[in-house]
């Protein structure tokens, strides 16, 4: 019987905002206990995203359903002196019970559509705002960019590299999932391979030539001990000085039945080295070798590579990616719409919401290509397809999470439903999004009620 595959540590109740427990004991204290509805979505994006890419929901679930405070972390609340004894015992007992509506991952969204939503008794569905965030926000905004790459790339093979330069464990790890997610074939982070089952890539490091005499020598080590994948690094001192070096090795390993499926750049103006390295190969025989490239590539440099017609079969792609470097963060929230029954709404200049339960509807054409949308309240008849659906109940889900790979095949397909230019790395026309009448007449209600108008 398989092990379980080794996990992170899962971070417990404590990872959150000191305002979310202190504003649960005056709930608690004050009885505010009924049911409370909060919507996560997504601001306006920057200029360098014409969309966003649902992602982390899976994670989410976990967290929720895994709620809870031990005891050791309820003493230390204890030590802080802020906490009175009989909030820390409805903490003791707190689990989330409700329910939650979402987006599928690897769906396309745009600013103001939720992703989702969450209703529960108000400290449960309160406590939960910072970690929801956390995951939700991460996720997406790595997948996001990785779909930029992904669409430019023209299918060429797409590995993450960004583990060594990611913002901490789990932020390499999530990344390499988000950047699966969205169309990637593989990662180099090892954790990925046996926690999400994501096929592993890899080749070997500067580092193991330069411990060799001989580069040469170093190729042929490396090939004898790993002879099922052959990727050898060849800029270490001379690009195409290396390529030679395959040429001439390359014969006397395929006696010993090993073949070489390929040869990496890493540095120099990446689409040169690659045609001159193809002619050395081709001349040499090799021209079934495969040209992987990497070293600080982010879109722009895949999609110039990919236009000029350099010959290289795959990109790695690291830091740029798993810090999302040109949009490091999204304006993304978790925000109050209902509480008690009664719709609420914030007005905060730049910040206003949309009250009430909401249902995003898309509509597509006759080519299948979406086409416009429309954020409704829940109940009202759209056109199209509803996109938020009900995935857990009684703070249980109602199936199991998708497997990643029919992830990736959902956000594929959508990805390719996208108007043309949308799919461009070039500032798009804002797609359509409406506001539905009976939506925009129920926050002009709330304004009149509370004497805003």
């Amino acid at each position: 019987m398989p092990l379980d595959p080794p996990r992170l540590a899962a971070p417990g109740a404590l990872l959150t905002d000191l305002y979310q427990l202190t504003m649960l004991q005056g709930y608690v204290e004050h009885d505010m206990l009924d049911t409370a509805v909060f919507e996560f979505y997504a601001r306006q994006p920057p200029a360098c995203r014409n969309f966003y890419l649902a992602a982390g929901l899976e994670q989410a679930l976990d967290y929720l359903e895994q709620l809870h405070f031990t005891p050791a972390e309820l003493d230390w609340l204890s030590g802080l002196g802020q906490f009175r004894p009989a909030f820390l015992d409805y903490l003791a007992g707190l689990r989330f019970t409700g329910e939650v509506h979402a987006m599928a991952e690897g769906t396309p969204f745009f600013a103001d559509e939720p992703i989702l939503r969450v209703t529960a008794p108000l400290p449960e569905a309160q406590l939960v705002e910072s970690r929801l965030i956390n995951l939700l926000h991460f996720q997406t905004l790595i997948a996001s960019k990785a779909a930029r790459v992904v669409l430019v790339a023209s299918g060429k093979r797409l590995v993450d590299f960004g583990l060594r330069r990611a913002h901490g464990a789990e932020a390499g790890l999530l990344a390499a999932r988000a950047s699966y997610l969205a169309g990637f074939h593989a990662s180099a982070t090892v954790l990925a391979g046996a926690q999400f089952g994501i096929p592993l890539a890899g080749t070997m490091a500067h580092s193991f030539v330069q411990a060799h005499v001989d580069e040469a020598e170093a190729f042929e080590h490396f090939a004898r001990s790993l002879p099922q994948s052959v990727v050898l690094l060849i800029d270490t001192y001379d690009t195409e000085a290396g390529a030679q070096r395959v040429v001439a090795l390359a014969p006397r390993l395929a006696l010993a039945g090993i073949r070489v499926q390929g040869v990496r750049l890493d540095s120099g103006d990446l689409g040169a080295h690659a045609r001159q390295v193809r002619a050395i190969l081709d001349r040499g025989g090799l021209g079934g070798v495969a040209i992987f490239a990497s070293g600080n590539l982010d879109e722009y440099l895949v999609r110039r590579l990919v236009a000029e017609g350099a010959p290289i079969d795959g990109f790695g792609v690291g830091t740029r990616l798993d810090t999302s470097s040109d949009a490091p963060y999204l304006d993304c929230v978790y925000k109050l719409q209902e509480y008690a029954g009664q719709p609420r709404r914030k007005r905060s200049e730049g910040k206003a919401t949309w009250p009430g339960r909401k249902q995003v509807w898309r509509r597509y054409d006759e080519a299948g290509c979406c086409c416009g949308d429309s954020l409704m309240l829940v109940g009202e008849a759209g056109e199209g397809q509803a996109l938020i659906q009900p995935v857990m109940q009684g703070g249980r889900r109602l199936a199991p999470s998708p497997a990643l790979e029919a992830v990736r095949t959902h956000a594929l397909h959508q990805l390719d439903s996208l108007p043309p230019a949308l799919q461009d790395l070039e500032p798009a026309p804002p797609y359509p999004v409406e506001v539905s009448d009976a939506l925009r007449l129920m926050a002009a209600a709330i304004d009149r009620q509370a004497g805003w108008e």
